[in-house]
């Protein structure tokens, strides 16, 4: 919402939230840099009612509020959806959490590597035989649900144009994980685990497999249509009388000989540096991708030519770049990315601007501890 121009302000503790370490040992908060670009930081002490007062003075001016309370935090910090709703009867209230606002574990922390990935499913999957399950990237459950709570607040707007009414929205961690792990789980419930199977005796399909090159990188075949791309591929990779062998000479024979197809493949592959694989397996149409590292990633040209990758025109040389969100709707441009604020920086322009709060007053409240302001402007 901050990239399309909304006024974004981000409550965070004095000490900074929590989000600003996990950079862990390097220099840079390159985590922050991403997550709270377009925001403004007030920094307060929630514990002193005064700071609640605040909040509630805020809601007053505010079309969203979102938080990721849980149990019974909300009602401790008195941000209730029905408390905020009296305040400002149009409220749209967004909530986010790790395992929903109902159930045995709606007080449970969470983090998106733990209830969207592991939990889901999805975790479970991504193992063949004997196989220890892999970690996810970090954040990656979490954009997703951001995604999804963007999606809630914004359908929650539109009907608010049309009725003059607030609305509460929710979602969570593991919903978003479990709706991620849409198919397979739909799988469960009509009677097939996929993921059983794999662990059981593996998923080896010659069109759906990871092959290495000569260069040590990898390559995903996607291959969905193989009645089409089986006859390319095997030309692709110069042996078109593979079309002959009896092995491969139908589909379903192939399959049953799968195992002997894959060797072949690899050992072709195998040979070749990434480069010229991936050459030959555009020229013939293959649906493939290369299993991009990171460091190729942010100079992708497609991703670049897309604005998934774009310049900040910030001054700093920690940030130059960043990664946009992957929305576009036509005629709506996004800001250009504004460094995220250090802790506070906002919190005298926010009082003063929005609760038109004189300096004494926001001086009282800094005194009281209850604000904690910075000289660091993000302007």
């Amino acid at each position: 919402m901050g990239d399309y121009g909304a006024r974004v302000v981000k409550i965070e503790p004095p000490g900074g939230d929590r989000y600003r370490t996990l950079k862990g040992a390097w220099h840079i908060d390159y985590n922050w840099l991403l997550t709270s670009r377009n925001k403004q930081s007030l920094a307060l002490d929630i514990t002193k009612p005064q700071a609640r007062e605040v909040v509630h003075e805020l809601v007053r001016h505010a079309d969203v509020f979102v938080t990721n309370f849980i149990g019974d935090q909300v009602e401790k910090y008195e941000y209730e959806y029905e408390r905020l709703k009296q305040i400002n009867p149009r409220i749209i209230y967004a909530h986010v959490s790790g395992y929903g606002t109902k159930g045995p574990h709606v007080a449970k922390r969470a983090f998106d590597a733990s209830s969207w990935w592991a939990r889901s499913g999805m975790m479970d999957f991504v193992r063949g035989p004997d196989v220890t399950p892999s970690t996810s990237p970090p954040g990656m459950g979490d954009h997703a649900t951001a995604l999804a709570l963007f999606g809630a607040i914004v359908a929650a707007l539109y009907r608010r144009e049309r009725t003059g009414r607030g609305a509460y929205v929710a979602t969570s961690l593991l919903a978003n994980g479990i709706w991620s792990n849409g198919m397979l789980l739909q799988g469960v419930l009509s009677g097939t685990d996929v993921s059983l199977r794999k662990q059981n005796r593996g998923v080896h399909n010659p069109f759906n497999h990871v092959y290495q090159t000569k260069d040590g990188h990898y390559i995903l075949f996607t291959v969905i249509n193989a009645d089409r791309e089986w006859p390319q591929l095997a030309k692709a990779l110069a042996h078109p009388e593979w079309l002959e062998d009896e092995r491969f000479v139908d589909l379903r024979t192939l399959i049953q000989n799968r195992h002997a197809l894959i060797a072949m493949v690899q050992e072709i592959l195998g040979s070749m540096e990434i480069g010229e694989a991936l050459a030959k397996l555009e020229e013939f149409e293959i649906t493939h991708s290369w299993a991009t590292p990171n460091g190729s990633v942010v100079d992708d040209p497609q991703a670049v030519a897309n604005e998934m990758i774009v310049e900040t025109g910030d001054p700093g040389e920690d940030y130059t770049r960043t990664v946009m969100n992957p929305l576009q709707i036509d005629n709506e441009a996004k800001r250009t990315p504004r460094r995220a604020p250090d802790v506070g920086a906002d919190s005298r322009e926010i009082l003063k601007s929005i609760l038109e709060k004189s300096d004494q007053e926001v001086d009282r409240l800094v005194e009281m501890g209850a604000v904690l302001t910075s000289q660091v402007s993000t302007d």
